[in-house]
């Protein structure tokens, strides 16, 4: 299988890669390296792969000519498409760059993706989508049209384009929305990463909403299980949730780090932050039911991976 992966250097991305080149896949590779967090984190992801048999990659925007060409010369299968501006909070401070990149280059690839002939396309939606919902658990016949931040409305706005794509084209589209993803190489503004580094620190942790904002945490290989089985069960226009289907309390994750450091963490309670959900929880029954997806990985087995991760390739860098 022929497999072209954006944002290929990002955590999401340079994770599915490795999985998919020792799948036997041949893997073509884009990223930008925008600079919404320091450049060397994913030059060391892409160092993972670089040199790999089967393994092609370029440098450049979602939203140029030359994404475009590349996608043409490399002749993909299948289009796994993970790049995105990301964040709630940035978006609300630069909506315009949010919309040109999550919602324009989006429309970019499915353009390259018609004219290449290429059949298949994931897009990597979110479940942010979900907004203020107070139904829980969220799932996917949901609605989803009353997002409450600029990232959220970018990711249904893409959700959208590929239907109205898949309508045109003829193309099998799945969007797949990911519940707060984390684990080893993840980006050093979120969650896990922060308290981690903030605790070793002995710096204070920002807790907004007193830490009772709930999140259904999902460690990063069984999110890359959910893809590749959406990669091979496509069929038309399909939404899936990929999460854990456990919710936690951001309070309630600050103690479990702790338990894994073996450090006590210092905490700053603060007002909720506009555009943050109360609550993220998947219903993953379609997902389960019609990939076999099932997430293996409890919380507490997740953050213990991801603190060796960060004992050891992050705290010699303190």
């Amino acid at each position: 299988m022929r497999v072209l992966v954006t944002g290929a250097a990002g955590f999401i991305g340079s994770h599915l890669c490795e999985f998919l080149l020792k799948e036997g896949c041949s893997v073509a590779g884009i990223d930008n390296f925008d600079p919404f967090y320091d450049r060397k984190f994913k030059e060391e992801n892409l160092s993972l792969l670089q040199g790999k048999k089967n393994f092609t990659f370029l440098e450049g925007d979602i939203r140029s000519e030359e994404a475009r060409q590349f996608i043409r010369t490399t002749k993909p299968d299948i289009i796994v498409h993970l790049a995105a501006m990301a964040g709630v909070r940035p978006s609300i401070a630069n909506p315009r760059k949010y919309t040109s990149v999550n919602v324009g280059g989006t429309v970019n690839l499915l353009e390259g993706a018609r004219e290449a002939g290429v059949g298949k396309f994931v897009f990597a939606s979110s479940s942010s989508v979900y907004g203020g919902n107070r139904k829980v658990p969220f799932s996917e016949g949901d609605p989803v049209d009353t997002p409450i931040s600029p990232y959220a409305a970018t990711k249904k706005a893409g959700e959208l384009i590929c239907h109205t794509y898949h309508v045109l084209s003829g193309m099998d589209v799945t969007c797949l929305r990911f519940f707060t993803v984390y684990g080893p190489r993840q980006r050093p503004e979120m969650a896990v990463y922060l308290f981690t580094e903030k605790i070793y620190k002995g710096e204070e942790i920002p807790l907004y909403a007193e830490g009772e904002n709930r999140r259904d945490f999902t460690y990063i290989d069984d999110i890359v299980d959910g893809v590749w089985k959406s990669m091979n069960n496509m069929g038309g226009f399909r939404v899936y949730n990929l999460g854990e289907s456990q919710v936690i309390a951001v309070k309630d994750l600050v103690r479990v780090i702790e338990g894994c450091t073996g450090r006590k963490a210092r905490v700053r309670h603060l007002p909720p932050q506009p555009g943050d959900m109360p609550v993220t929880y998947a219903d993953i029954t379609r997902a389960r039911e019609e990939l076999g997806y099932d997430p293996k990985t409890p919380i507490e087995e997740g953050i213990e991976k991801f603190v060796c991760w960060y004992k050891k390739h992050r705290l010699k860098e303190g």
